[in-house]
């Protein structure tokens, strides 16, 4: 074989191997980009209470659709895991990969995750998302929870929650003395320094409870989620919000599952999350609404009152007391509330311009 040749056939051979890597390469780039990644999802909420669980259901089918079926996540209701306030733990185990909560349930592990879904007269739910994506509170969230070795994301908002069903008209500080209520959180440590006996009953107890006198009043959520529960057909005061003007629920997701996905299927996760917490934030209003109407339908008598002026002052004194002691204890929780104050006095004002005058001016 002459050098001519020789030469031609080495480049045949380059040519060969080139093309080759190249049609390799391609391969294992499209088996990469088709692998399906696998998460399990355990939430505190059953089938049926909606919009929570919408909103875990809606999520996960949006994650599948944008990744073309790339990332599938099983959903486990509170009936299958048997564990609705062990979210947390579970996740952060790597028992399950994700979790659907409200990030107040963990105060009694760490005192520092109590802000992240509402506080007695702090954010309202507009405020609040601003705050998490503009504020600087998501990049607070994660650093309260990378101790979990866990990521948190905003997990669909109530908005304002109100005050709850009593079955007598409160007057005075005096009517709250001894008062019997089912009202959970940093607000019934406030209710409970009013002289108000704080109970906590399970949600499927409450209606009896609330009829048979067991309590005298208690706190739900709103007319989306109250009007199933049948109080508004036994206790006629229903009164204004105070204590969780905008509960936002969370998304957890254990870190090493996180950090396991291609830098994609991480954005769609984070954009699947984003909006489906949205959707429940406007679902729910629309919910209220409706409900709300078939409320007075079903009882024309409810009152709809606010606490009178002496109670409230005496609920943001007892408020800022109990903040000031636990933040005392918790440089990082004084951080997250001084955050949250700071930015409420920036954006209240706004607030106050675009709506509260709007509807004064409206509601005449």
């Amino acid at each position: 074989m002459n050098l001519k040749k020789r030469k031609n056939m080495k480049k045949m051979i380059t040519k060969v191997a080139i093309t080759s890597a190249l049609l390799m390469a391609m391969s294992v780039s499209m088996q990469a980009k088709e692998k399906v990644y696998k998460l399990k999802l355990a939430t505190t909420w059953g089938k049926t209470t909606v919009p929570l669980i919408d909103t875990t259901y809606e999520m996960v089918k949006l994650a599948e659709e944008m990744s073309n079926g790339r990332l599938k996540i099983r959903v486990d209701t509170a009936s299958k895991h048997k564990a609705p306030l062990g979210i947390l733990d579970m996740v952060k185990a790597g028992q399950y990969d994700m979790g659907h909560s409200a990030s107040y349930y963990w105060k009694g592990k760490d005192i520092n995750t109590l802000p992240f879904t509402s506080m007695p007269f702090g954010l309202t739910a507009p405020e609040q998302y601003a705050w998490f994506y503009h504020g600087g509170g998501l990049e607070l969230m994660q650093k309260v929870y990378s101790k979990h070795k866990v990521l948190s994301f905003p997990g669909g908002s109530t908005g304002v929650q109100m005050g709850g069903w009593f079955r007598n008209e409160i007057n005075s500080l005096d009517d709250l003395k001894g008062l019997k209520m089912r009202i959970p959180g940093f607000a019934g440590e406030v209710m409970a320094k009013l002289g108000v006996v704080v109970t906590n009953i399970a949600p499927g107890e409450l209606y009896t409870s609330l009829d048979s006198k067991t309590i005298d009043a208690l706190e739900w959520v709103g007319p989306s989620m109250d009007i199933k529960m049948g109080f508004h057909k036994i206790a006629p005061f229903y009164y204004t919000g105070w204590h969780e003007p905008a509960s936002e629920m969370q998304f957890l997701i254990n870190k090493r599952s996180f950090d396991k996905l291609p830098k994609d299927l991480q954005t769609i996760l984070k954009v699947s999350m984003r909006t489906s917490a949205y959707n429940m934030y406007i679902k729910n209003y629309d919910m209220n609404i409706t409900a709300w109407k078939n409320m007075l339908k079903d009882n024309p008598d409810i009152k709809v009152k606010t606490f009178p002026k002496v109670v409230m002052d005496e609920m943001k004194k007892s408020n800022k007391e109990l903040r000031d002691e636990v933040s005392s204890k918790s440089p990082l929780l004084k951080e997250v509330l001084d955050s949250q104050d700071a930015y409420q006095k920036k954006a209240r004002e706004w607030t106050k311009m675009s709506d509260y005058l709007y509807l004064k001016d409206n509601l005449k």
